[in-house]
């Protein structure tokens, strides 16, 4: 039923017209079954003729129409799910979208999204079907109200009966969905980590077997549980038509008298519902399938909703004149399963001036890389306060506050395509990169448009480096960015491009063990265990 709430949401007028039309053909069916009863009754007639082939352009007409909404109506509405659910994404916290886990979110976005749109496709067949099957019975209570009790009553047992199945299959299918987050995890597991799988064959073996196959094993066994379930719910279904059909023919006619006018008119119009009962029974197990997806999705959307962070109208502006960032009693705590896993930073008193080049170092696992989150504003203190010229930086300004930031972080993302960027002399200036950054002869620009960006890391981040260039904001943060980079690169990053950009009256603040390059900076911020060591001048 949630299914249905979503279409409601999303059009209630196109689905009343929807259902109104549905039923209108489903009642031609109804009424083209009667006709076809008055005929072998030998009551044809030309009139009768001229009836029949109207209710038949009229049930056709009223299918399209009904069927087209819907169509028109579900795809939109799958189309809404997944721009909501990608804005919710877009506007979470970092930190949060990081607990959340890239295979739930990845699971969500794909495989619940398109179990949907697969099963939204149904509906309007489904909608049919139910018109038919409506119209269908109130013939049936046209024909004899007492006999349509008596089939009600046994209808009524034998769906009960059948919900027992179902209801079995349900549970099934959520166990199985869970199971499939797991089941993403590992296939990640797969994409990102093949290099160490090669290298390492009892790795290898022991993450086949007992990660993915094991959970692939619980995900098939949930599965195949639900489908028996529906398959046993089907055939069921199915035995207690028959058994109706049966007492119909030869109990009927001891409860109720003179049933010989109507008896004929009764089996044929139930052996014609046998179809449209057939298919529902037979898409019930998407319609769960897509109510376990729609409730994961709504889950997520709620989850990212509650955690939205404030877009501000200033959120597009960076400001250009600066003079200082201060970090005040800033505390960051990695929230862990116990308390003696937590990895807290702080506390943190910094000040970083315009125009400074610092070195941010430390040892792995000492908060350099936490450190620029929370200077970037992708993460936000658990206390304390971080200010930008002595203006707090809170909910309603973060978006503003982070825009003057252009970052590389060690796992960075290259966009083939400049987006956001839209200047006349773009591609000029990004040619002009290529040649600086000596990849040229490797990639091309066109449109805004990097012509390929399948090369090695280090060539990689030449080309985040050109888009942090070209962004021109007024902080710039690396993180280990030389650290894939050839000598010769790495000694024109420390002594040419850095200085050029200091030069330019931008903010640099680089993670790096390269520490013959010290001295180039004006100060060195040494971390140790999420704690200031020391914060050294250096010239």
């Amino acid at each position: 039923m949630n299914v249905i709430w979503l279409l409601l949401r999303a059009s209630w007028l196109n689905v009343i017209l929807a259902i109104v039309t549905g039923l209108i053909s489903g009642g031609c069916s109804a009424r083209l079954i009667s006709l076809i009863n008055s005929a072998i009754s030998g009551n044809t007639t030309a009139h009768l003729i001229g009836y029949f082939a109207g209710l038949a352009i009229l049930a056709l007409l009223t299918s399209v129409l009904s069927r087209f909404l819907l169509i028109d109506l579900t795809q939109d509405a799958v189309y809404h799910l997944r721009l909501r659910l990608s804005q919710g994404i877009l506007a979470a916290p970092l930190r949060h979208l990081e607990e959340l886990g890239a295979n739930r979110l990845l699971a969500t976005l794909t495989e619940d999204v398109q179990t949907l749109s697969n099963t939204v496709f149904l509906v309007p067949f489904i909608c049919i079907d139910v018109a038919i099957i409506i119209g269908c019975l109130s013939y049936l209570w046209w024909l004899s109200g007492s006999a349509f009790l008596v089939v009600v009553m046994m209808l009524t047992l034998a769906i009960a009966s059948v919900q027992l199945f179902l209801g079995k299959a349900r549970h099934f299918l959520a166990l199985a969905r869970e199971e499939e987050d797991r089941l993403f995890k590992h296939f990640h597991s797969i994409t990102d980590g093949i290099k160490e799988l090669k290298l390492h064959t009892s790795r290898r073996q022991a993450f086949f077997t007992e990660e993915l196959q094991s959970s692939a094993a619980v995900f098939r066994r949930h599965s195949v549980h639900a489908l028996k379930t529906f398959a046993v719910a089907s055939s069921w279904g199915q035995l207690l038509f028959f058994t109706i059909v049966g007492l119909l023919l030869f109990g009927l006619p001891k409860l109720v008298a003179e049933t010989a006018s109507f008896l004929p008119a009764y089996i044929l119009t139930m052996t014609f519902l046998m179809s449209p009962l057939q298919n529902l029974l037979e898409q019930l197990p998407g319609l769960f399938r897509a109510s376990v997806a729609l409730r994961k999705v709504e889950k997520m959307r709620l989850t990212l909703a509650r955690q939205a962070e404030i877009v501000s109208a200033e959120s597009a502006a960076t400001m250009s004149q600066w003079q200082s960032l201060e970090i005040d009693e800033v505390f960051y705590t990695y929230p862990g399963e116990e308390e003696d896993e937590q990895f807290t930073l702080g506390k943190l008193n910094l000040t970083i001036y315009a125009g400074e080049w610092i070195f941010i170092v430390g040892g792995n696992g000492s908060g350099k890389s936490t450190l620029a989150k929370l200077i970037a504003g992708l993460y936000v203190p658990d206390f304390g306060e971080i200010r930008l010229d002595g203006k707090p930086i809170t909910e309603r300004n973060r978006e503003w506050y982070r825009q003057n930031f252009s970052a590389i972080f060690s796992d960075f993302y290259l966009f083939e395509r400049f987006l956001g960027m839209s200047r006349p002399d773009l591609d000029r200036q990004a040619r002009d990169y290529l040649q600086q950054f000596h990849l040229e002869r490797k990639v091309k620009v066109m449109n805004s448009t990097l012509s390929t960006t399948a090369l090695s890391q280090g060539q990689r981040k030449r080309l985040a480096l050109l888009t942090a260039y070209l962004e021109d904001r007024p902080i710039y943060l690396f993180d280990e960015w030389a650290a894939d980079q050839d000598p010769l690169f790495r000694d024109i990053f420390y002594h040419q491009l850095l200085p050029d950009l200091k030069q330019r009256g931008k903010t640099i603040l680089a993670i790096s063990h390269d520490d013959r390059y010290f001295h180039l900076a004006d100060r060195v911020i040494k971390l140790d265990y999420g704690k200031v060591e020391y914060d050294r001048q250096m010239r």
